[in-house]
């Protein structure tokens, strides 16, 4: 197979092996669930219900506020205990419903979703519609409503559509296992949101240590001229999206500009597949499928866990830790945040539960810059990480941000290959955080 990629990044090692075997087992409905009201980008859901209100699975429980926002529904059936602040992975208190299971089993399809209409028959207009009232987001992380993409700015046009297979993050498989049980659902979301976007033509973009996805794909969408499989080289950041659009189409997102300026959308092949579940079943976005995998879990799996799930009910399922569990992150090593506790739900944006060892933590003390140049080397963006760093370590966030450090996406590599373990992504996040904050006081 011939692999497309983009210039620079890193090969850091996979660590793919403990999970990629292992189908996607149904978590059981969990005795309760945290929703936040806030699980994606933009403004927080407004809620619906009230505390003893009984609510069945699928229900809307909370309203999106404006464009960017997203509806919430209840992932478990059963009673309305609470709605306050609750830890967040945010890393803060912020307002959720919280769902006691009362027994209840089932589920109750969103009317307006009309399940079983022929794909043939749904507009573009109503699935961008229902993938609002579905409370679809980007589901590789970001937790960018869904919807919003497919309204472009006028005088923009989306030529293509492009699914995200990829899977470079390490550790992860619950995409790969996804595509591998669930092609048919992939490409059936792929062909509403191409619908939804006017587009002629989707991509498939799947690194090559996914060789049996991209066969089964291969074959599921063998025949149709409009979808295309892309085998892409194994490297990191391969799957973000500025990488994913010059790897398969060679177009180049401009500096402070977004896909659709490249004609492109991309999404997640978790989000089609729930697309895919919206239209054919009703179903809206509930429930997700995630990886629990590192040293420090007893039993790893791929699991499909009703969202709100708190993490210490997910380690349990898993068998629990081991002696030598030393952190816990949520995600991928090289973009999820570490936390320090169990009491955290599951959220729409959460595609992994990493426990990693004592020993693989080691020591985080870091040295001055040494100026070797090997952050500027794998920097796909083409920044200076070594300048941004030095500038947000001292604050001078005026020339961190001549320097481009709003265009960094905060994929990590520069800080993985700094031999003086100099926290370089924790700094330019920390910057950006100031210099946006600045920028709201301003206006």
């Amino acid at each position: 197979m011939r692999a497309k990629t983009f210039r620079k990044g890193i090969h850091p090692p996979g660590h793919k092996e403990r999970t990629a075997g292992l189908p996607i087992e149904v978590f059981p409905a969990p005795q309760k669930v945290v929703l936040p009201l806030c699980q994606h980008i933009g403004a927080p859901a407004q809620p619906l219900v009230a505390v003893g209100d009984e609510v069945t699975a699928g229900q809307k429980i909370a309203e999106a506020q404006g464009m960017v926002s997203a509806a919430l529904h209840a992932s478990i059936s059963g009673k309305v205990t609470a709605i306050e602040e609750r830890p967040h992975p945010a890393g803060r208190n912020l307002p959720a419903i919280v769902i006691e299971n009362t027994g209840g089993e089932g589920f109750s399809p969103v009317p307006e979703a009309k399940p079983g209409r022929p794909l043939a028959e749904i507009t573009g207009e109503e699935i961008k519609e229902l993938m609002r009232a579905g409370g679809l987001v980007g589901m590789g992380g970001a937790a960018f409503p869904t919807h919003v993409k497919y309204y472009p700015p006028a005088g923009k046009k989306i030529e293509y559509v492009i699914l995200n297979g990829a899977e470079c993050e390490p550790f992860l498989t619950c995409d790969h296992r996804l595509m591998l049980e669930r092609p048919a659902a992939v490409l059936y979301g792929l062909k509403a949101m191409m619908k939804a976007a006017g587009a002629k033509r989707g991509y498939i973009g799947i690194e090559l240590n996914k060789v049996d996805v991209i066969k089964v794909l291969q074959e599921e969408a063998r025949g149709d001229e409009t979808i295309e499989i892309v085998p892409l080289r194994v490297k990191y950041p391969q799957g973000e999206e500025k990488m994913l659009i010059n790897a398969i189409t060679g177009r180049v997102v401009p500096a402070g500009g977004l896909p659709v300026d490249a004609g492109v959308v991309v999404n997640n092949v978790g989000t089609a597949a729930a697309l895919a579940d919206l239209l054919q079943t009703g179903k809206p976005l509930i429930s997700r499928v995630i990886t629990v995998t590192g040293g420090g879990i007893k039993e790893p799996k791929n699991l499909e866990v009703p969202l709100g799930t708190l993490l210490e009910d997910v380690l349990a399922y898993c068998g629990g830790l081991t002696d030598s569990a030393g952190r816990i992150v949520l995600g991928g090593p090289m973009t999820g945040p570490a936390h320090y506790r169990l009491d955290l739900p599951v959220v729409k944006g959460t595609c992994g539960l990493l426990v990693q060892t004592s020993e693989e933590i080691g020591d985080m003390e870091y040295m001055d810059c040494i100026r070797c140049g090997k952050c500027v080397e794998a920097c796909p963006f083409s920044l200076l990480p070594n300048y941004l760093g030095l500038y947000a370590e001292k604050n001078r966030l005026e020339e961190a941000e001549r320097y481009g450090v709003m265009e960094c996406r905060e994929c990590g590599s520069c800080a993985y290959v700094c031999p003086s373990r100099r926290p370089l992504t924790q700094w330019i996040k920390d910057a950006k955080r100031k210099i946006t904050a600045a920028q709201r006081k301003t206006g």
